[in-house]
């Protein structure tokens, strides 16, 4: 599926959006994915009921919401860096979390920003963290401050 709104992105832009929407089609289990800055905003994300890629946007509701999943990430981010900090663990590659109901798993892509997937309990948690592990490979070095910045000002001009 294509990216609704990304009609005048740039053209790494779109690949990203490309790429994000590949992961979420491709990979089974995955609920939902988003893409979150180091200061802890939303940038892309997944829109958990459609498997499409949208921009940050308004949220469908409260519980299981992209923005949901964003603060998730981020905190989760957050947290597990100052915990490498206190045991001098160096940089934190990739954080699961596993629950009765589902998993969350966190990969850094590059300066500080935050690849978050939300998946299904009976994924495949390996298939999961290869599959993120090459989106990171694809968009880390795509992923530059001006790109942040554009998907950014995209962000707000949809809310």
């Amino acid at each position: 599926m294509t990216a609704p709104s990304t009609f005048g992105l740039s053209t790494e832009a779109r690949n990203l959006h490309w790429l994000l929407s590949n992961l979420v089609e491709e990979v089974p289990g995955v609920r939902s994915v988003t893409v979150v800055s180091s200061d802890g905003l939303m940038l892309l994300s997944s829109d958990p009921g459609h498997h499409a890629v949208k921009e940050a946007g308004p949220s469908d509701g409260p519980k299981g919401s992209s923005a949901d999943l964003a603060t998730i990430v981020s905190g989760i981010g957050s947290l597990t860096v100052g915990a490498a900090k206190l045991m001098d663990g160096g940089g934190v590659k990739q954080t699961m979390v596993a629950m009765d109901e589902g998993s969350v798993f966190v990969m850094s892509i590059s300066d500080g920003s935050l690849l978050g997937v939300h998946a299904t309990p009976d994924c495949d948690m390996s298939v999961v963290a290869y599959h993120m592990a090459l989106f990171v490979g694809r968009a880390g070095h795509v992923l530059t401050p001006e790109l942040r910045s554009e998907l950014r000002k995209s962000m707000e001009s949809t809310q």
